[in-house]
């Protein structure tokens, strides 16, 4: 099987095309995948770290204010994508992909686009509960919309196309040795609290960590990793260090710009920090781990929020809002949480109650069924 996946631009638009790459490799070990995003996007460190091909466009995201730079920056993006377009085709009259799969943002139109066009056979992966843009705007013309979300079918152009799979993560947790994962990260005796707050970090909620690692940093009553994201991994060290924290001396904080070991990382956790992103809500509940959840205000029709409610409703979580929050108050809902394990428990069981461990598999069968192959 020749498998062309498109999309990239944050974590949550890669690492589930990786996860299912992975798994395709897992099934026919010579099958041909490659990747096609964004020059200057995440995915040139993401992909090529997993050593496939990567094909990259010049592409940009839209902006969606209408002042009059942003109006001309979009229209040098949307002349990029339409350009994008016709190289996208070069590449897949190359390659001959037996299918397409687009896995969201802006990335993946000139693919997908281009598939459709050629008579290539093309499926979408939509993670999150809103459909982007791309995902509603082709849905009507692709094979397949895989979703993870029920309420995601409402929003496409054909209904009858949708398949609801959940997200492919690239681990299922009962795989990983929770012990084997703290003695590999040298975690012993406290508990570990691991935050992150996306792919490209979040500004607002990173100088919030930083008054949150001070006063870690005076206690150190828990282990804790924290993932800047690639923008705040610039500016974040040095400013806590202001703070008068020398994070060398800090033995038990470990500051870093991406978890790459995610998996390792969250088996090995006691508490996760978090936005609500769909491939992360996917994760915690594959390893069955209790959370404090901030979902991010900047997403379109708030579905973070909608994610983060899904599972508080569930009892899988606790649900800070961004303007709630503070460095201190949320050190303080660690520190309480920490204390109660009877409700860390249940907390960690309610959402291991929500995995769905089968996704990779179901999309499997679906594109072996729609491939050219």
């Amino acid at each position: 099987m020749k498998v062309l996946f498109a999309g990239g631009g944050t974590g949550g638009h890669i690492n589930p095309a990786l996860a299912l790459a992975e798994y395709i490799k897992i099934k026919e070990p010579y099958a041909d995948i490659r990747f096609a995003g964004a020059q200057g996007g995440m995915e040139e460190t993401l992909v090529r770290r997993e050593g496939y091909h990567l094909y990259t466009l010049p592409l940009h995201g839209l902006r969606r204010s209408f002042s009059l730079p942003s109006i001309k920056y979009n229209s040098i993006a949307l002349f990029e994508a339409a350009t994008a377009v016709n190289k996208a085709k070069k590449i897949i009259r190359e390659f001959r992909p037996d299918i397409i799969i687009g896995t969201g943002g802006y990335a993946s139109f000139p693919v997908v686009y281009g598939g459709i066009k050629l008579s290539v056979p093309t499926a979408l992966l939509e993670v999150n509960a809103m459909p982007g843009f791309v995902t509603r705007m082709l849905s009507g013309q692709v094979l397949r919309v895989f979703v993870s979300f029920q309420e995601t079918i409402a929003y496409l152009k054909d209904e009858k196309k949708a398949v609801l799979t959940g997200n492919p993560i690239r681990f299922t947790g009962s795989s990983i040795s929770r012990e084997a994962a703290r003695s590999k990260l040298n975690v012993h005796n406290k508990p570990l609290v691991v935050s992150f707050w996306g792919s490209l970090g979040a500004m607002n909620m990173n100088k919030k960590m930083v008054d949150f690692i001070k006063l870690e940093a005076e206690h150190a009553d828990f282990h804790h990793i924290h993932a800047t994201g690639k923008d705040s991994h610039r500016w974040m060290p040095e400013e806590i260090k202001k703070q008068g924290v020398d994070l060398r001396e800090q033995k038990s904080i470990d500051i870093r710009e991406y978890i790459f070991n995610m998996g390792e990382v969250l088996s090995a956790c006691d508490l996760v920090i978090c936005r609500a992103g769909a491939s992360t809500i996917t994760e915690i509940c594959a390893v069955g781990r209790p959370s404090i959840i901030v979902p991010s205000p900047f997403v379109t029709d708030n579905h973070q929020e909608k994610n983060a409610r899904a599972l508080e409703n569930e009892g899988a979580c606790e649900v800070i809002l961004e303007k709630d929050c503070t460095g201190e108050s949320l050190y303080r809902s660690v520190k309480k949480l920490l204390s109660n394990q009877d409700r860390l428990n249940s907390m960690a069981k309610n959402a291991e109650r929500l995995k769905t461990p089968d996704s990779c598999e179901r999309i499997y069968q679906i594109i072996k069924t729609i491939s050219v192959s």
